[in-house]
């Protein structure tokens, strides 16, 4: 039976189904579900350590050069990237994707562990974390208002604004970018400082 035949000699009964199918179709797309971030288990693992007080060069050539190193090694390494910003340091390692997550994860934490002796003794224990794109922020609000300054309106979101959306069921964190926050300067003299003998860096762990 030649059914694009009997379909012309009989037009109404192709045109319901056509239409049927195609009210089948507009359903389920609008009941499909959609999101945005697909859970994927991707071999990327990122470690994160701090060392407050700590200059730039001293965090670049102390701590994340060493890191690097151990993590080099490793088998099925692909990528690696360092930053560092305010007293930390944060490295992430891709692996290739025949790579076991969980494999990888291991595999970072040993080689962070074998070198942490050589790493400064103030230096808080490093994170190592494996990444979660479920896990990342999806929304994001932009703040503005006209009549508060820079101090009060950071202060008001996250003494307000963040309270107020830690406490909706299904939210698990808020950080706020930008803004201002409040911190303290202080003037070193350095001839009491040579004078004693300290540096600005044994001030700062004082603090």
């Amino acid at each position: 039976m030649n059914v694009s035949a009997w379909c012309i000699r009989n037009p109404i009964p192709a045109m319901m189904l056509f239409v049927l199918l195609s009210f089948a179709g507009l359903l389920s797309f609008k009941a499909m579900k959609v999101q945005n971030f697909p859970d994927l288990d991707l071999p990327t693992v990122t470690v994160s350590a701090s060392l407050p007080g700590a200059s730039p060069s001293q965090l670049e050539t102390e701590v994340a050069r060493k890191i690097e190193n151990a993590i080099a090694t490793l088998q099925g390494l692909k990528h690696m990237t360092s930053k560092v910003q305010d007293s930390n340091v944060t490295i992430t390692a891709e692996f290739r994707l025949e790579k076991p997550v969980q494999e990888a994860l291991d595999d970072v934490r040993s080689a962070v562990s074998k070198v942490r002796t050589d790493l400064p003794g103030d230096l808080r224990d490093p994170v190592v974390t494996k990444l979660d794109l479920a896990g990342s922020p999806i929304l994001a609000f932009t703040v503005n208002s006209a009549q508060r300054d820079d101090e009060s309106l950071s202060w008001f979101v996250e003494d307000t604004v963040a309270k107020r959306l830690l406490s909706v069921r299904g939210v698990g964190a808020v950080n706020r970018v930008g803004g201002v926050s409040r911190e303290v300067t202080i003037a070193l003299d350095p001839v009491k400082l040579q004078a004693l003998g300290a540096t600005a860096a044994d001030i700062s762990r004082q603090l």
